[in-house]
């Protein structure tokens, strides 16, 4: 791969990891602390969440009709996404081993934690708990994706894309028919970054 390019996906990991930082000053912040995965609020905050709890009846009331008439649509998109988390892990079950391509960890992508939020109503966690599966399980799939396509066909396309997994600086550039022959069983096996 071109040294700049690599330069420029190491910024970009070095962003994207200073920006994880930055989040996470928030604990102190918010006065919450993560202990085994659990979030924990100090008692006031947690009483005080409460207090700015939007009661169930005025917060359907100020609800908006689009949002109430869409709701079963979204709703309904949970059945796929639960057919999706089945097929792909049961896909990265059985192939990534054969092939030596690490798994991905299915916890590292879908987390789920505002439901313990005290200032969100039961309609506001249960809308929390399904837009942090669904996108968490888009993530987990893009990412075992990304693996089997770093084995199976490692090339970058010709045109731009919106945005790239995290395997694509591994891939060959679009027409480097050489550097394909040379080194597809190099990159088939390079997946020493993630051992």
């Amino acid at each position: 791969m071109d040294d700049r390019l690599i330069e420029l996906m190491n910024k970009l990991q070095h962003l994207e990891s200073e920006i994880l930082h930055e989040i996470q000053k928030k604990e102190q912040e918010f006065f919450y602390q993560i202990h085994k995965k659990k979030v924990r609020f100090e008692q006031e905050v947690k009483k005080a969440h409460r207090e700015l709890t939007k009661k169930i009846g005025p917060y359907l009331r100020d609800a908006s009709i689009q949002n109430i008439l869409t709701a079963p649509v979204i709703w309904f998109c949970l059945l796929p996404a639960l057919f999706m988390d089945l097929v792909i892990s049961i896909f990265q079950a059985i192939c990534f081993p054969v092939y030596g391509i690490p798994k991905v960890r299915r916890s590292d992508y879908v987390v789920i934690d505002r439901q313990y939020l005290s200032y969100l109503n039961v309609i506001e966690r249960m809308n929390c708990v399904y837009c942090a599966y669904f996108n968490g399980i888009m993530g987990y799939t893009r990412e075992i994706a990304g693996r089997a396509e770093q084995y199976w066909c490692p090339i970058k396309h010709a045109r731009k894309t919106k945005s790239i997994h995290s395997r694509y600086k591994n891939f060959f550039d679009y027409g480097d028919a050489s550097g394909y022959r040379a080194k597809i069983e190099e990159v088939r096996r390079g997946f020493d970054d993630l051992r």
